[in-house]
This record gives C-alpha cells, structure tokens and sequence, in this order.
C-alpha cells in the first residue's frame, strides 16, 4: 500500500487534500459519537434479552406442564376436537422501527379474552394451559422482537468500529502523510528557488 496519494505536489493539491482529511476526521467523530451510541443500546438490548430468555423458559415450563396435564385427563382425540373451531387468543401486530438508522421490525401481542368452549367433556386444566400458552405466546413475540434487534445493533456496530478503524489507522493517515509529503516538495522547491535567486544576484554582482 502507498504511503501517500498519488497527486501532484503543488498548493492546489494541499488545499484540496487538507479539506478532505479535514472533512475525514469530522466523518471519524461522526461514526465514533454513532458507535458509542450503537454499544449502549446493544448493552440495554442485551438486559432486555436476557430477562425475557428467563420469563420464557419459566413460561415455557409451566405451559407444557399444564398440556401435559390436560393430554392426560382429556386424551389426545377429545383435546383435538376441543380445540377446532377456536378463533386466536393473541393479536399480533408488526412494524418497522428503527434506533441510530437500525431498522428492525417491533411486534406488538396482546392478548385476548379466551373463547369458551361449550363441551361437557372438558376438563379445568384445558382452559388454564390455554391461559398459560396464550401468555407464552406473547411472551415470545416480545422475545423475537428483542433478539432480532439485538443482533441487527451488534450487526451495525461492527460495522461502524470496521469504518472508524479503516479511518483511523488507513485513510485519514494516508491523507495526512499526502499533506506533509506535498508541504515538504513545496518546502523544497521554494529553498531552490531562492538558491537560485541568490546564485543570479552574486553573479550579476560579480
């Protein structure tokens, strides 16, 4: 790799490429004020993450307790037949929203009243692991939202720390190494120049 650009060693040259490294470490502020912000939200993600992935193994536990339960008393058949006809017991709603240019989708569960249902064969554990799984359900919802958003944050967050990097130590350097090449090929020619005047005045002098 070059250590400095390959442009011409005259002052235009050191305007134009003063601006840019100028306008390359304003974009390295940018992006590094955008990551801190990136790594906190990851941060507060990743609690929220964690405490749904405990509230849905305990969920998760008791609802299949209370169906292993109901599949003991009612029987695989009867619980089946129970079960047609029964309208949803969660309305689910997604849209996209998005955190520092991040989009993700944000689900939205509520639950709903449950359906009775009218058969006399019923059993009391089949309303509850009803209640527990419609609960589950919602849960998980809330679960997938935070997962999906985490990762799409820590997805983002590299990648600004890949930029600020490529910055830091790549671009903004070679830019800078550019300036102090073209300012000492100017240096130069101007010691040059004035060796050359001194050289025609001793002469016409003499």
């Amino acid at each position: 790799m070059k250590k400095h650009l390959a442009v011409p060693p005259t002052k235009s040259s050191l305007l134009q490429v003063g601006r840019q490294a100028r306008f390359l470490e304003q974009g390295q502020q940018m992006l590094e004020k955008k990551r801190d912000l990136l790594t906190r939200l990851v941060y507060e993600r990743l609690a929220q993450y964690r405490e749904l992935r405990a509230q849905t193994a305990q969920e998760l536990t008791e609802a299949y307790h209370w169906l292993g339960i109901v599949q003991m008393r009612m029987g695989e058949q009867m619980l089946r037949q129970a079960s047609v006809g029964l309208k949803p017991a969660v309305a689910i709603k997604i849209v996209v929203r998005s955190s520092v240019g991040v989009e993700y989708p944000s689900v939205s569960a509520e639950p709903l009243p449950l359906q009775p249902v009218g058969l006399m064969w019923t059993d009391v554990s089949f309303d509850e692991a009803r209640l527990r799984l419609r609960d589950l359900t919602v849960t998980l919802a809330r679960l997938g939202e935070a997962e999906n958003a985490l990762w799409r944050l820590l997805a983002a967050s590299r990648k600004t720390q890949k930029r600020v990097n490529a910055l830091k130590y790549n671009i903004i350097p070679r830019y800078q190494t550019t300036v102090h090449f073209i300012r000492s090929a100017l240096e130069e020619d101007e010691r040059n120049a004035l060796f050359q005047v001194k050289v025609l005045r001793a002469r016409q002098s003499a």
